[in-house]
């Protein structure tokens, strides 16, 4: 949730919120005109956040209805209807200021008739249904301009399955529902467009998205970025290390794996290159830690603020669950890193390159106290949204004391419309997710097809988690990462609860399956990302990303069988954690062909199957997959001989 790597605290161009206006409006008056709006809606959004999580006396239907407002407002002025120029023509330019106002119309109408619509719960007007068939077709174009075209139609799939329910097939139909119940049920009731997902999106989620901003301006994310380099670059592969480390705690706080590879690649991806890392490496490096960001406390993506609201369990409880499995899976990436390094022949950065630990620790370390606030009060069970907002009051505080981070007045301004802009498509994505969580909860449809696949997998656990996966897969070609894993858990959650997973498994596997979007191609939004920064093949690039990620496959797996969760004893966490990461290590020397020296087939097959065998479930298993990859490295370390090591070119 961080944004552009061009947005530091330098002002080399014209102000964010011109910039901005100039992709709709282009260049000339009509874009500084638009760029004043666009500011105002962003500190109006940005104000109006503050106050309501301060009060907190606002209803939460209305409190979701406005900050929707402001969004598709602020969609409609910044993003053009398509990218040709009749996108920017003038008729498009009146249709774009006819939505923007008809979005406000909309918003403040459920506002202002508040009362009278309540009065006549379960017999809307006519004046009803037609605000909500234009707020649903304004939302539908919003998500089609910031989302992609994908998201749009799957919500139509969904609002025409709820129309034409005994049309179906028997084993998803349903009794059918009308336009107007359909209507009424999305735009006015909380399990529509403004439930549960919204609701996250609008409180917690834009709190963080603001205090990322801010870290972004005032240089926070330069210190995490030196810091993690003064503890790994002088090792072999160290500008790699370095970027997992970075990326790590600086994913950690951001919370978005895009905006993270956009952010800390624009340092890290030249720094692998130079090197000796090939393009795709790199690129593949920094997409793989940037998705691993998400995974690890104490802020993590926006779907792990849903998750805690949909499992009914406090935030804090997420957090300490989540904390081995991300572990493991940036264990498992520096693993990877490491082995390339010594594949490769790459060593640590030159002494004269390396920043100093004592420079670094005096420019930034008042960037530790706001991070330290949030993770105190987190564990104090003060609620995400009040402690995301005091550790942003507490950032900018410290910023304000120091002069190489202090914010002027344009800065300032910058982190609110950053802020603004980072949250159209998180808002958008999970209003258009509670469409469709609306119409599975109408209808029953999740039920059905949790009973559909637990038939298809012959209630067999392991069928089903693949079955998961490859819906994740499929979903993620269109979904960002949070309307995933929302359209996921609602969809097959049950049926891994009917298979005896507990309610936090089921919805940590999910959430970490939805990630794969992010690094598994034809989509690998994150990795194609850094492909566009290391001058990469973005299949390549997206390949290379999915293997460095394969921790987001394997560790799903060990959750289900395995207490990795927290959910046993302290011998059987101790134990599943350190089978599970024998897998791990093994698997990824068997994806890269190298080890102590280069892996013959024979091993790689061994090593393969000492990884399967700590999947399977069961203490004999997990002991016998153990022996076997212990005796590899045994026969690797006995038979090890002499290589010159393969050099790479840095500009390949």
């Amino acid at each position: 949730m961080a944004g552009d790597p061009a947005e530091t605290r330098a002002h080399g161009g014209p102000p964010l919120w011109r910039s901005l206006a100039e992709r709709r409006w282009g260049q000339g008056a009509a874009a500084g005109a638009m760029g004043a709006v666009v500011l105002g809606l962003a500190l109006l959004l940005g104000g109006y956040q503050i106050y309501t999580a301060l009060a907190a006396g606002l209803d939460a239907y209305l409190q979701r209805v406005l900050h929707l407002m402001f969004v598709l407002v602020l969609v409609f002025l910044v993003y053009p209807a398509a990218k040709g120029l009749w996108g920017r023509s003038l008729p498009m330019a009146a249709a774009d200021l006819l939505c923007a106002v008809l979005a406000v119309v909309v918003g403040l109408y459920p506002v202002l008739f508040y009362d009278d619509i309540v009065s006549r719960t379960g017999a809307p007007s006519g004046t009803d249904l037609l605000m909500g068939v234009v707020a649903i077709l304004l939302l539908l174009e919003a998500c089609r301009r910031v989302i992609g075209l994908f998201m749009s139609v799957l919500a139509v799939a969904f609002l025409a399955y709820a129309w034409l329910g005994p049309l179906l097939p028997e084993a998803v139909a349903h009794r059918g529902y009308t336009y107007q119940r359909i209507v009424y049920h999305t735009y006015l009731f909380q399990e529509g467009v403004y439930g549960l997902a919204l609701g996250v999106a609008a409180t917690f989620v834009f709190i963080f998205i603001l205090f990322g901003a801010m870290l972004l301006k005032t240089g926070g994310g330069d210190f995490f970025i030196g810091l993690a380099y003064c503890v790994t670059g002088r090792y072999a592969g160290g500008p790699a290390k370095g970027a997992v480390v970075g990326s790590a705690m600086m994913g950690s706080v951001s919370g978005s794996a895009i905006a993270n590879t956009v952010t800390t690649g624009a340092f890290t991806i030249p720094l692998m290159r130079r090197a000796g890392y090939r393009r795709h490496e790199a690129a593949g490096v920094e997409a793989a830690a940037s998705t691993g960001g998400q995974l690890l406390p104490p802020i993590m993506g926006a779907g792990a603020f849903v998750m805690a609201e949909l499992a009914q369990v406090p935030y804090v409880e997420i957090l300490k669950v989540a904390i081995i499995p991300a572990l493991m899976y940036f264990g498992v990436l520096f693993l990877f890193v490491h082995i390339l390094a010594r594949k490769h022949g790459i060593g640590g950065l030159p002494p004269d390159r390396l920043p100093r630990l004592r420079a670094v620790l005096v420019d930034g370390f008042h960037f530790l106290a706001p991070l330290l606030l949030l993770v105190t009060l987190l564990l104090m069970y003060v609620t995400p949204l009040r402690a995301g907002l005091y550790a942003t009051a507490a950032l900018f505080l410290v910023a304000m004391v120091r002069a190489g981070s202090r914010l002027g007045v344009r800065d300032l301004a910058e982190v609110f419309v950053i802020a603004a802009r980072n949250t159209l498509g998180v808002s958008v994505a999970t209003a258009v997710a509670g469409i469709i969580v609306g119409v599975v909860g109408l209808t029953g449809l999740g039920l059905k097809l949790s009973a559909l696949m637990l038939g298809a997998a012959d209630g067999r656990l392991l069928l089903t988690l693949v079955m998961v996966a490859v819906a994740s897969l499929v979903l993620g070609l269109g979904l960002p990462v949070t309307a995933s894993y929302i359209v996921l858990i609602v969809l097959a959650g049950p049926a891994l609860i009917e298979l005896g997973l507990p309610l936090i498994v089921a919805h940590m596997i999910v959430y970490w399956y939805s990630q794969d979007s992010n690094v598994t191609p034809p989509v690998a939004l994150a990795a194609f990302s850094a492909a566009g920064i290391a001058g990469s093949d973005p299949m390549r690039t997206g390949l290379a990303a999915w293997k460095f990620a394969k921790g987001i496959y394997l560790i799903p797996l060990l959750m289900a069988y395995s207490p990795l969760l927290l959910n046993g004893t302290p011998t059987e966490i101790a134990l599943a954690v350190a089978t599970g990461s024998v897998a791990l290590a093994a698997a990824a020397v068997a994806l890269e062909g190298f080890g102590v020296r280069r892996t013959l087939p024979a091993e790689r097959l061994a090593l393969v199957a000492a990884c399967v065998l700590v999947l399977v479930p069961g203490l004999p298993t997990d002991l016998a997959g153990t022996a076997l990859a212990a005796a590899v490295l045994a026969t690797q370390l006995l038979l090890r001989r002499e290589e010159r090591p393969v050099l790479s070119t840095p500009g390949r």
